[in-house]
């Protein structure tokens, strides 16, 4: 299975470093910047093409970006962002002030608006759903992307916040 992952453009809260969570935030005004970036990322799929799967989360963020990219993605819920209940709207760096060093080194003993071992099992349901699509192109959300990404290459999600992954960001991995 090979997985192509894009997280969605910018909001107005992501230049603000504020966590949207599960907020459906709408992506802000495309600069001259995101149009060239988006036009590099198109290039990189075309080689990849075609999917046999264009997949969204439920939030508006990620279907205007599978738009501006020329897509109309299916929505699946599993793809949701992590519900940072109480942190939505505030900093990363006072939800990493609050919980320090367990953010970094233990994220799945977490519990904010979910837990994170709730992510962890909608990144497993995801794979299991999704085990016989050959390739698939994923409009998805940082937290998701990263703990996507730490599952993969280590079989759990504890390592998602060492990882950085920046909107309009394309990632391949193979399943």
């Amino acid at each position: 299975m090979q997985i192509t992952l894009i997280r969605h453009l910018p909001t107005e809260w992501n230049k603000k470093h504020k966590l949207q969570g599960k907020r459906d935030i709408g992506i802000a005004p495309i600069t001259e910047e995101t149009h060239k970036a988006i036009h590099e990322n198109k290039q990189q799929l075309t080689s990849k093409a075609p999917f046999d799967l264009v997949l969204a989360s439920t939030l508006k963020r990620t279907h205007q970006t599978a738009r501006l990219y020329g897509y109309s993605p299916e929505t699946d819920s599993l793809l949701d962002e992590l519900d940072f209940g109480p942190f939505e709207g505030q900093t990363k760096s006072e939800l990493i002030q609050e919980y320090g060093e367990i953010w970094l080194e233990n994220p799945i003993d977490l519990v904010l608006g979910e837990s994170i071992k709730n992510l962890e099992q909608r990144i497993v349901q995801f794979l299991e759903k999704y085990h016989g699509v050959k390739k698939v192109l994923v409009f998805g959300h940082g937290s998701w992307i990263r703990a996507f990404i730490s599952y993969s290459k280590v079989g759990h999600v504890n390592e998602m916040n060492k990882i950085i992954v920046d909107n309009n960001e394309c990632i391949d991995i193979t399943f």
